[in-house]
C-alpha cells in the first residue's frame, strides 16, 4: 500500500482535484525566437510555443483590435483520428474566463440598479446559510474579487463527461449550509469556484431568468457574439476540438461538461472570446464607472504582499490580474484571465486603453503558455503601432551577508497548496528549503543577501520572510522566468505559509490519525458520468514527519476525527481548503473530505464475476468498490445499466478501461488493481467472465 499511497499524496494534497500550480523557481520552458518579420506568421510561432511547452495537442488563436478581429490561426489538429481542418469556427471550453462573463453580468445588472455590489448576498439568495454566523457579512463583490472567505470548491459532480447536469450548481446552496468559513469575509482574495457559482444564482434570482438566456440577451446577442455556448445549448457539438487523456492516448473523451457553467463551463471559438474581451475596451456593455470598479485591484486592498506589482495575480472583478506584467513596466493596462477545466486551456488578455484583445484556446496544454502566447501576440501588435513595452526584468542589487541571528526563528514547516516543505539555516549565510521526502525530498538552496532577501542558486528568484497583521509567517518569493519566444512570467507572491505546531493535541489524536496514514481512500459520491473517475477518484489522509500535528500537509489536527484546513495563503495557494473528519458509515470508517465521502481500500471485497453476477447500486447512489483479486488477467464483461458506468485501475491507480470515458464494454483485470461501478440508484451491471488468449 505504501507504494500506492505515495502515487496519490500528490492529489490528496490538492484538495482531490487537479489544478495548476507553479513552484519555486518559477516555471521554466526553451525554444526559439521567431525569425519572422510578419505579425500573423509571429503569432502562429507564439502559439506553436504555447502548445508546445505545454503538450496541447491543438490551440487556436484571434486577436481583436479597434473594433474587429485582425487575425486568426491555429496549430496541431482537430482530432488525432479524423481528416478535418482546425478551422476557425472550432469550439473549446473556455474554463473559467466564464467568470469574466460572470462578472460582467453582475456589473451590467448593477449598473441598471437591480443588486448592490456591497450588499449581501443573502439580500438576493435569503436561502444561502452556513455554519458560520459570517455568511451573513459576504457580499456580492466579494463573490467576484474572491474575497468571500468561503472553504473551498463545492465541485463534486461539476466535471462531467457528455452530460449537461447542472446539480452542481442547483445544489451548492444546500452544500454550503454544512460549511464553515475558512476566512473572514473580506480579508483576503483566495481564488474561489464556489464564489462565482453564487454569483451565477444571484444573477438568476435578480434576473428572473436561467443564467445562459440572462448572458445571450444582455451581452452576447447584442454584442453580436453567436458561438459562444453552454453544455446545455442547442449547437453542433462537433465543432468542439477533441481532447485525450494524454498526449500519448489516440482515443478522443467525450465532451467536456461542466455544470457549473458561470464558473467554468462556457464554450467560444477564439474570435468570439476575443470579440468579447474588445466589449470590455469600451462603453458599449459598461459604463465607465462599472469599468473601473472591474478593473481595480481589489486583492491589495486586504492580506496581501506589499511588493506584489509584477506578479500573475492582482484580482479584479473577473480578471486574475489587473496589470500584467510585463506590461505594467511601461504603463500599459493588461487585464488577463486564465481558465482551464481538466481538458481544455483558455486565455483572454485585454489592453482596454490600446483596444486590443487576444484570446488563446487550446485542447491539452497549459493555460499559463497560452497567456504568455497571448501577451507576445500583444506585444507585436503594439510594436507595429510604434509602443514600446520594457519586458526585461533585474533583480535588486545585492551582496551576500551574515544573516541576523533572528531570522533563524523562521526555520520550521512550511506549506501550500499541495506543497510542503522545511525551512533550514544550515550556516550563518544559506538558507535550505527541502520538500517532504514523500513528494521528492528535493533540497533549494538560497544565499542571505545584504538587502535582506536569499537569492537562489540560479540569480533569478530571491525569497524572503514576512509576518503578516494576523501574526502568520509567509515565505515571499519573487523573480521572472523568460519563456523563450513568449515573454516573461512575473512572480510576485507569498509562495507557502508557515504551520505552527499545536502543543495542545493530545497523542491519542495524533495516534489516531496516524494509524489512518497507510490507508487510500476512495472517492463513493461522485457521478457516474464524472471526468474525477478519469483523473483519480483517490485521497489520503496521511500525517508528515515534517509537519507534526497536521493531516495531508495544512489539516490541523483538532481531535480523533477531525482535522481543520489551517492555511490563511491569499492568491491560490489554499485554494481548495477542506476539514477531513472521520464518519462511520454501515460500520466502516471513511473520510470526510469536504464534500466528498471516501471509503478506505483496505476494506474492498474482492470482485465476484461468476455464473449470474451482478452489482447493484444502493439506494445510498454510493459507488461500489472491488480489489481484482484473484480474477488478475481475466477478461471482464460487463452490461451495462442505462444509468451507469464502470472503471478499471491498475495497482498505481492508472485507469487501464473505462464504460464511461472509452466505451467499453470489457476489461483485462490487471493484477492489484481496482474496479468500481457508478450509477443511479437501482442501477445493475451484469458480470462475466472470458477466456483470454
Amino acid at each position: 500500500m505504501r507504494k500506492k499511497w505515495k502515487c496519490m499524496l500528490s492529489v490528496a494534497l490538492a484538495g482531490l482535484l487537479l489544478v495548476p500550480a507553479l513552484a519555486l523557481p518559477a516555471l521554466a520552458a526553451q525554444g526559439t525566437a521567431p525569425a519572422a518579420e510578419d505579425l500573423e506568421d509571429r503569432a502562429l510561432h507564439a502559439i506553436e510555443l504555447a502548445a508546445q511547452y505545454g503538450g496541447a495537442d491543438s490551440i487556436r488563436y484571434a486577436l481583436w483590435e479597434d473594433g474587429a478581429v485582425t487575425a486568426q490561426g491555429g496549430w496541431g489538429v482537430y482530432s488525432k483520428s479524423e481528416n478535418r481542418l482546425l478551422t476557425e469556427d472550432i469550439l473549446y471550453g473556455i474554463g473559467s474566463v466564464s467568470k469574466t462573463y460572470t462578472a460582467a453580468a453582475v456589473l451590467r445588472l448593477a449598473q441598471e440598479g437591480r443588486l448592490e455590489l456591497e450588499a449581501p448576498v443573502t439580500d438576493y439568495l435569503p436561502g444561502f446559510t452556513m455554519a458560520d454566523e459570517r455568511y451573513r457579512e459576504i457580499t456580492v463583490r466579494m463573490l467576484l474579487d474572491h474575497s468571500a472567505g468561503l472553504m473551498g470548491d463545492t465541485t463534486r459532480n461539476a466535471f462531467l463527461f457528455d452530460d449537461a447536469d447542472q446539480s452542481a450548481a442547483d445544489h451548492l446552496l444546500e452544500r454550503l449550509s454544512t460549511q464553515r468559513l475558512k476566512a473572514a469575509p473580506g480579508a483576503y482574495c483566495v481564488y474561489s469556484n464556489d464564489g462565482y457559482t453564487l454569483a451565477q444564482l444571484v444573477v438568476e434570482a435578480v434576473s428572473g431568468m436561467d443564467f445562459m438566456d440572462y448572458l445571450r440577451a444582455a451581452i452576447l446577442e447584442p454584442a453580436g457574439l453567436s458561438d459562444t455556448y453552454a453544455p446545455e445549448d442547442d449547437f453542433d457539438a462537433g465543432r468542439l476540438a477533441k481532447t485525450y487523456a494524454s498526449s500519448q492516448d489516440v482515443r478522443a473523451l467525450p465532451q467536456d461538461t461542466l455544470g457549473i457553467v458561470g464558473t467554468g463551463g462556457l464554450y467560444a471559438t477564439a474570435a468570439d472570446l476575443a470579440a468579447f474581451g474588445g466589449l470590455l475596451c469600451g462603453t458599449e456593455l459598461l459604463d465607465q464607472n462599472h469599468l473601473n470598479l472591474m478593473n481595480t485591484d481589489w486583492a491589495a486592498r486586504g492580506l496581501w504582499p506589499e511588493d506584489s506589482e509584477m506578479d500573475a495575480l492582482a484580482y479584479g472583478l473577473g480578471w486574475d490580474s489587473v496589470h500584467m506584467f510585463p506590461f505594467c513596466q511601461s504603463g500599459v493596462t493588461a487585464l488577463v484571465k486564465g481558465g482551464d477545466t481538466l481538458r481544455y486551456h483558455a486565455a483572454l488578455v485585454v489592453l482596454p486603453e490600446e483596444e486590443k484583445a487576444v484570446a488563446v484556446l487550446s485542447s491539452g496544454g497549459v493555460s499559463t503558455y497560452n497567456q504568455l502566447a497571448g501577451a507576445r501576440i500583444l506585444l507585436d501588435a503594439l510594436a507595429g503601432d510604434g509602443v514600446e513595452v520594457e519586458e526585461a526584468w533585474t533583480l535588486p542589487a545585492s551582496s551576500p551577508a551574515v544573516l541576523p541571528e533572528e531570522l533563524k526563528a523562521y526555520a520550521g514547516a512550511y506549506a501550500s497548496l499541495g506543497l510542503v516543505a522545511t525551512v533550514d539555516f544550515p550556516d550563518e549565510r544559506t538558507m535550505t528549503l527541502t520538500t517532504a521526502a514523500a513528494l521528492g525530498g528535493t533540497v533549494q538552496t538560497f544565499t542571505y543577501q545584504d538587502n535582506g532577501t536569499f537569492l537562489d542558486e540560479s540569480g533569478t528568484h530571491f525569497v524572503k520572510f514576512v509576518t503578516e497583521d494576523n501574526g502568520r509567517a509567509y515565505l515571499y518569493q519573487e523573480g521572472c522566468t523568460d519563456v523563450p519566444g513568449l515573454t516573461t512570467l512575473g512572480t510576485a507572491n507569498y509562495a507557502m505559509e508557515k504551520l505552527v505546531p499545536d502543543t495542545g493535541v493530545s497523542q491519542s489524536a495524533l495516534d489516531a490519525w496516524a494509524a489512518r496514514g497507510e490507508e487510500l481512500y476512495l472517492i463513493l459520491n461522485e457521478k457516474y458520468t464524472s471526468q474525477i473517475y478519469l483523473a483519480g477518484p483517490f485521497a489520503a489522509a496521511a500525517t508528515l514527519p515534517e509537519t507534526p500535528g497536521y493531516v495531508a500537509g495544512f489539516q490541523r489536527i483538532v481531535d480523533e476525527d477531525l482535522a481543520c484546513q489551517y492555511l490563511q495563503l491569499p492568491g491560490t495557494g489554499s485554494r481548495n481548503g477542506a476539514d477531513y473528519s472521520m464518519v462511520s458509515v454501515d460500520g466502516t470508517e471513511c473520510l470526510q473530505a469536504g464534500d466528498y465521502l471516501c471509503a478506505p481500500a483496505s476494506g474492498l471485497s474482492a470482485l465476484y464475476a461468476g455464473v449470474g453476477a451482478y452489482c447493484t447500486i444502493q439506494e445510498d447512489g454510493y459507488a461500489r468498490w472491488y480489489n481484482v483479486g484473484g480474477l488478475a488477467g481475466e477478461i471482464l464483461t460487463v452490461t451495462l445499466p442505462e444509468a451507469g458506468g464502470f472503471t478499471v485501475y491498475d495497482a498505481n491507480g492508472a485507469v487501464t478501461a473505462s464504460s464511461v470515458a472509452y466505451g467499453d464494454t470489457s476489461a483485462v483485470l490487471p493484477e492489484g488493481g481496482w474496479i468500481v461501478f457508478a450509477g443511479a440508484p437501482g442501477a445493475r451491471f451484469h458480470l462475466g467472465l472470458e477466456q483470454s488468449s
